[in-house]
Formats: structure tokens, C-alpha cells, sequence
């Protein structure tokens, strides 16, 4: 059973007592009549073919209170979008999918790179992004969900309790994140949030100081998870980064745009696995390499933002003081691990950390060699202030799209 501990700056939403999904259901379809409610769905075509999102799907077509599912579709041709049509066509949801590599979608990005506006590269935060311009021209939500589409232990109960603060119309959150403890099959998950995350947050608390901003990110039990509900305005105003720092980079904009009082996060699962990125250690251009990079540069480009200088001599004192840490973490989670029956390889543990340590003296070093990256897709508001049709373009695109015309 959860604990009821509000131990961060942000608000915190326990499972106390195991209300039935049936109760939160029949509140949020009453909660829709002023707070109507949607959700986005970030998909790969070969996740349709995967294990995962056909059960999704079966558990979304019982969610009697959604007004809208929204979902983008990547890496399918013009046969592989026609299937996505078919397959998603049992939902009874107001549903539309963005063909995100189809002709009318790709002449718009063609125009927004023009403005110099685009999405820099393909991937889950170019299509988050594409999908919150839609929600928007679309008009029909209030509130917006979003969650992965390769979870294997989804039911319907987690959207409800995700959206649940945001749709209370008592209540005045405008961002909630989820959280859940990362375990299946007898062993701990979550390494980069365990073994990179959280040490590196303390680290920075000790070679940077005190910082509103760390003591926001650490308030989170689980700030990478990938399942997320807000206002739909929030979206208007939010620069989704278009790497693998998306998570990081959301709760960052958040923060800024908003005050701690006005962000939640909810315990939404007991048990929850989904795809695992490999480790790719020859690889820094893929799995949990990449990921590492990307969300180190995320968080130094966030506090120097906020004023702190780094240089190379404080990335190698901040690699040295993380890896202690980590290190630390891992006996904990051992000891944690056997008392409650479950495995934990430590060597794997431990060869994940020197790959995240080399990492942050890499993500250093890129961060300080290229003082003009643009890591940020730009915000609708200020997209729509350059191309001021854009969203009803959009919106008449993926309307000609699902109806099949050519």
C-alpha cells in the first residue's frame, strides 16, 4: 500500500485505498461536462504488430468519457496508415490519427522548416508535438492525457487516475505526472531513472548548491515516466525538446510557465513494464546511451538558465561526486531488492553507472562545444504568431487524411 507522505514542493495523489476504477469513472464522466477530456497517443507503426497495443486499445474502448484520442502515427507508409485506420477504427472515441510521414503532413513540415520552425528530428517529441498542435486546432478537450504505447500492464484504471486532478473541476493542478514502481519479472527496471536520475539530481544539489529547480525535479518519484495530463492551453506555451530529454524538458517548462502548486503527480500502477531500451554501449547514438546524454544536456541547459556557469573542471567534480553516489544507490537497492524477493544484477548495475558517468563528461563537453544548439522544438504560440493558419491547415489535413482522400 502507498504511503500518504507529501514529502515535495509538488502536490502528491496516493492509491490509499484501491478505489475501483468503475467509481473514479463515474465521477470523470460527470467531471467531463465542464472539463472535457482527451487523449494523445504516441505511436511507431511497429508498435501496432507489438504485444502491447492491441490490449490498450481493448481497455480504451471501455473509457466512457473521452471526447477525443488523438493519435500519431510514425515510420508508415501510405498501406501501413490504412491498416492504422482499420486497426484503431474499433475505438468508439471521436478518434483521428496523424500520418506523420504522409504527403499533407510533410508539405506542412516542409513550411514550418522554411520559418526555420520545424521539428528538428524525427522521433517521440516531434510527435508529441505535432499531436498537441492538433488538440489544439481541434478544440474539443479541456484536458489532455498522454501515455507510451508499448506498456504490457495497462489497464484502464491508470488513464483514470492520471486524469482525475486535472479533470476535478474543484481542483486547480494544470499538469500531473504519473509514477509507478518499475518491476516485472522478479527484478528491479528503471536504470536510467534509478541509477542516473536521481543520483545526478543530488549531485548537482552538492556541486551547484541549493536550487528551487532540483528540489522541483527531485520532488518527482518517477520523472522520466512517459505518462503525463494537463490543461490543453499548457500546450500552447510549452517547448517540447526533441530528444530524449522530453520528460525532463516538459517538467522544465512546466516549472517555468507555472507555479509548484498548480503540478501534481498521482500514483497510477502497483506493477508496470513496457519496452526496454537496450543499454547499446558501443552505441551513444541509441538505447539507453543516447538517453543518458540527452537528459544530462537537458539539465545543464536548464540551470544555466537559470544562471549557473559550468566548466570543464565542474563536469569532471560532478562526475566524481555521481558516481559515489550511485554507487550508494545500488547497495540500497540490493538490500531493497532481496528483502522484497526480487533479483538485481549488481554488475550490470554497476557497469550501467560508468557508462552514465563517462556520459555526463560527454554531455559536458557537447554542451559546452556548441553554444547554438536550438535543442527545442518552439511553442505553438509562438508558431501560430509566424504562420497564423497553421492549426486550421493541420486540423483540414488530418481531416482529408482519415477520410481517405487522396
Amino acid at each position: 500500500m502507498s504511503d500518504f507522505h507529501q514529502n515535495g514542493v509538488i502536490t502528491d495523489f496516493h492509491n490509499l485505498t484501491r478505489r475501483p476504477v468503475e467509481a473514479l469513472e463515474a465521477d470523470l464522466v460527470k467531471f467531463s461536462r465542464r472539463r472535457p477530456m482527451g487523449l494523445i497517443l504516441p505511436s511507431l507503426f511497429s508498435e501496432l504488430e507489438g504485444p502491447a497495443l492491441s490490449g490498450i486499445i481493448d481497455e480504451l474502448t471501455k473509457v466512457p468519457y473521452l471526447s477525443e484520442i488523438v493519435v500519431g502515427l510514425d515510420r508508415a507508409d501510405r498501406e501501413q496508415f490504412l491498416h492504422a485506420r482499420e486497426f484503431f477504427s474499433r475505438l468508439p472515441q471521436h478518434t483521428r490519427i496523424l500520418w506523420n510521414d504522409g504527403p499533407r503532413l510533410r508539405e506542412l513540415d516542409e513550411e514550418l522548416d522554411s520559418h526555420g520552425l520545424g521539428a528538428l528530428e524525427p522521433g517521440k517529441g516531434r510527435n508529441v508535438w505535432y499531436c498537441s498542435g492538433y488538440v489544439l486546432a481541434s478544440g474539443r478537450t479541456s484536458v489532455v492525457g498522454l501515455h507510451d504505447c508499448d506498456i504490457l500492464t495497462y489497464e484502464r484504471g491508470m488513464l483514470a487516475r492520471l486524469l482525475y486532478p486535472i479533470a476535478h473541476p474543484r481542483f486547480s493542478y494544470r499538469f500531473c505526472k504519473g509514477y509507478y514502481p518499475r518491476i516485472a519479472e522478479g527484478k528491479f527496471n528503471g536504470r536510467v531513472a534509478r541509477l542516473l536520475v536521481t543520483p545526478l539530481l543530488r549531485a548537482l544539489k552538492i556541486v551547484c548548491g541549493p536550487l528551487p529547480y532540483l528540489d522541483y525535479l527531485d520532488s518527482f518519484r518517477y520523472p522520466l515516466s512517459g505518462e503525463f495530463a494537463m490543461r490543453s492551453d499548457v500546450l500552447e506555451g510549452i517547448r517540447i525538446p526533441a530528444d530524449w530529454g522530453l520528460e525532463i524538458g516538459v517538467l522544465s517548462e512546466l516549472q517555468r510557465n507555472y507555479s509548484h502548486r498548480q503540478i501534481c503527480q498521482v500514483d497510477i500502477a502497483d506493477t508496470y513494464d513496457h519496452k526496454h531500451q537496450p543499454v547499446s554501449q558501443d552505441d551513444p547514438g541509441s538505447g539507453l546511451n543516447r538517453m543518458s546524454l540527452d537528459i544530462s544536456k537537458a539539465l545543464y541547459r536548464k540551470l544555466a538558465t537559470q544562471g549557473v556557469s559550468f566548466s570543464s573542471e565542474d563536469f569532471r567534480t560532478l562526475k566524481a561526486t555521481y558516481y559515489r553516489l550511485a554507487l550508494d544507490l545500488i547497495e540500497a537497492y540490493d538490500h531493497d531488492a532481496t528483502m522484497n524477493g526480487l533479483s538485481l544484477d549488481r554488475h550490470s548495475e554497476e557497469q550501467a553507472v560508468e557508462l552514465f558517468a563517462g556520459n555526463l563528461l560527454e554531455a559536458g563537453n557537447l554542451f559546452l562545444d556548441n553554444p547554438r544548439e536550438r535543442p527545442f522544438i518552439p511553442s505553438w504560440d509562438r508558431v501560430q504568431a509566424a504562420v497564423p493558419d497553421i492549426l486550421t491547415r493541420m486540423h483540414e489535413a488530418v481531416e482529408l487524411d482519415n477520410r481517405g482522400e487522396v
